[in-house]
Formats: C-alpha cells, structure tokens, sequence
C-alpha cells in the first residue's frame, strides 16, 4: 500500500515541478516526493522526525484544515518557520483521511496546478484508505493488547500476552517497567486534543529512541503510558534513561501549549513477565501523581524513590486525613503564620531528631532552633521527646504535602 501512494506523489509533484507531502488525518508524515529547491523549517522536521509539531497542528487547525472540502492556501508564519503552502484535504466518501501539502512560495501553484492534484484525488484518497485501514487496525490491535495488560483480570492479561508476542509487537517476553506520563492541565483534569497530540508524539518519539519492539504505549484520558518490554530498556539504569528522553520530549512536544503547565514521568519498579505490566503501571502511576503534587521531587520520579509516599499515595484521603493521623497539627496546616515553625520541624524529622544538623541545615542559631520546636509543643500539643509523637507529626506533615494543605516555601 505504501509504494502504491509513494507512486502516486511522486507523480503528482512531478506534474507540478514541486515536492509534495501527504499527512494522516493526526498529521502524521505518510509518504513525501524528493525535495528540491526552497524548503521551510517545518518541511525539513516534518521530514526528518516523521510527524508534525503540536505548534504547527495548532496552527492548521485554526485555518480550518480540518472542516476544509477544497484546496485551502495557508499563509506563512515566520514564528514557525513556515512558508505560505497549498493543502488539499484527501476524503473518501465525505471520510477526512489526510492532507495534501506544497510549499506555494515565490512561483506561487496556479489553478492549473491545483486542478492536476484534485484530478488525482480518487486514486490518491483510496490508496491512503487503505493505507489508513490496514494502519488503524493494527494500531488498534496493539492498543487493545496493551489496555487489557494494565487491567486485573489474569486470564485476559495471558491472552494479551499471546497476541503480542503471536503478532510480533513485541520481540520477546520478559521484564517489564512501566512508566507514566501525566500532563498537568489548566482545565477540568481533562486533555485537550493539541495535548493528546503531543502526549503521543513524545512516547512514538521515545518509542522509536527506545526500539519500538522492545516498547508498548497508550494513551489515556489523562495521561500516556510507556511498558519497556524484555529487553535492554528494562532494569533501573536503563528505565531512567528512557524516562529522562520521554521527559525530554514531553517538554519539546508541549512547549508553548497553553493548556499544560507541567509535565512528570513516573517510573514502576521492574517485574518479571509481560503479564505482570499492571503492577508496574499502578505504581508508576501513583508515583507520576505525587510527583504532580509534590514539584520538588522533580520531572522524572521513581516509585522506588518515594519512601513514605509509597503508603501514602495509595491510601484514600477520605480514611486519613492529617487531623486523624496527629489532631494538633491538623489545626497549624495551611495557617501561614505557622509556616516556618512548621518547615522547622519537617527538617528537624527528616533529620532524626539531630538539633546540630538541624542549625546547620537551617543556618539557625541553636537558641532559635529550640525557641521554635518549643513553639511546636505547645501549639499542638505535643511532646517531641515521645517517638510516638515525632513519628505522627512526621506523617501528617508527609501527608499534608501530598494532599496540598502543607506546601513549604510558598
């Protein structure tokens, strides 16, 4: 199918005198001409990364590409590096399946020109349908396998398994790490289709980085996931490599969106077997949440790393909250005027009750540093002497980050 539209363009751009492009209805790069002559910037990536960036969608897609039926001329856009173009949308049977693009700079297209692309439009649109078909179902295929191994059910989980290692998707069975993608979004916790996109060209791009038989992805309603599969991406080392490259490319994709305002990759510990994948999926997904929650453990979080949060990630907010876990505390979260006596005490935890690493890390005077635990006691009650009493503050402080109601340094 895809020498028979390779064919096709070639033919048209030749008619022409001027290099073509054809799109998927995601603006994914199909099949292109030889390139000769004048060339913008987003020709060149779109050719040498295979896909359109979210900029550029965004921006066809306010011209109308989409809703268009006849030949649209777009105007340049300096920002993008983009030259004016021709876009003729490819349909079959009123069905959008792609875009025709051509630089329309300096010998600008006639009519004429147009006119020889849109006679060949019903061999190119059937050619791409089928293309498309044979495309979506095996993408489709390979979704389906990969949501039914992050659910719980065992015998569809080894069923899955089957088919991805029958179809050759994957290259073996074996270890497995998952991670997760989570887009921190200024609207209602939902994507929007400029993110989604986005969100899938950054795990296609670490796919392809990765090897795409030694990975597996899905997109989510609100998040994308990344299975490292069985081979030389798995192990920690290796996951964190990947991990780093999806952040990467994570902030490429979303730069200048305003719908997003951060991105965070969380990592699941290993497992043995493909059928074990869900495991690892929950736990990066819980670890890619407390790290939308918690900024400071940075863009790549390991579930391993997360220590006390392991727990409490995982428990319903509902069942415990930080005025059950230490009553006299729950009242000094979120009042400001207590911040720093309670920054104070999270250190002084954190550093197992060690007053002189405590000064030293606070760059507080001894004096200052007992005046303000002292405070502590007193306004919640409490004795810092009991390890009963220190390990609970230390908790409710923990999960007074993870909730929001305690956020030092704000």
């Amino acid at each position: 199918m895809r020498m028979e539209l390779q064919r096709i363009v070639d033919r048209v751009a030749a008619r022409v005198k001027r290099p073509a492009l054809i799109e998927d209805r995601r603006q994914r790069v199909v099949v292109y001409s030889e390139h000769t002559g004048l060339i913008d910037g987003v020709r060149r990536s779109s050719i040498l990364r295979r896909h359109t960036t979210p900029e550029v969608i965004a921006w066809a897609r306010e011209i109308g590409i989409m809703e268009a039926r006849q030949p649209v001329r777009t105007p340049a856009c300096p920002d993008l590096d983009l030259l004016p173009r021709v876009c003729v949308p490819i349909r079959h049977q009123d069905l959008l399946l792609g875009f025709v693009w051509f630089i329309d700079a300096a010998d600008g297209m006639t009519d004429d020109d147009i006119s020889v692309v849109t006679e060949a439009m019903p061999d190119l649109s059937l050619a791409l349908y089928r293309e498309n078909l044979l495309g979506e179902l095996t993408s489709q295929r390979e979704a389906e396998a990969t949501r039914t191994l992050l659910v719980e059910s065992p015998e569809a989980r080894r069923e899955a398994v089957r088919s991805l290692l029958t179809d050759g998707v994957v290259a073996r069975d074996g270890q497995v790490t998952a991670l997760v993608a989570q887009l921190t979004v200024t609207r209602d916790d939902v994507l929007d289709d400029a993110a989604r996109v986005a969100l899938e060209h950054a795990l296609v791009a670490t796919r392809q980085w990765v090897g795409s038989r030694e990975t597996l992805h899905l997109v989510r309603h609100d998040h994308g996931v990344l299975l490292l599969c069985g081979g030389r991406a798995t192990g920690r080392a290796a996951a964190g490599d990947a991990a780093a490259h999806l952040d990467q490319a994570l902030r490429a994709a979303t730069r200048g969106l305003a719908s997003v305002s951060r991105t965070v990759v969380g990592i699941g510990d290993d497992r043995p077997r493909l059928y074990d994948s869900v495991l690892s999926y929950q736990e990066a997904f819980q670890a890619a949440r407390v790290g939308v929650q918690l900024p400071a453990l940075g863009p790549v979080v390991p579930w391993a790393d997360l220590g006390i949060y392991r727990l409490l990630s995982g428990v319903d907010a509902r069942h415990l909250d930080v005025a059950r876990v230490h009553p006299g505390l729950g009242g000094l979260l979120g009042d400001e005027a207590h911040q720093v006596l309670l920054e104070t005490l999270e250190v002084y935890l954190d550093l197992a009750g060690n007053a002189h690493a405590t000064a030293e890390r606070l760059r507080l005077h001894r004096t200052t540093l007992y005046y303000r635990l002292q405070r502590v006691e007193l306004l919640a009650g409490t004795d810092l002497k009991d390890g009963n009493e220190r390990l609970c503050l230390h908790l409710a402080l923990k999960l007074g980050r993870l909730t929001g109601r305690y956020q030092p340094g704000r």
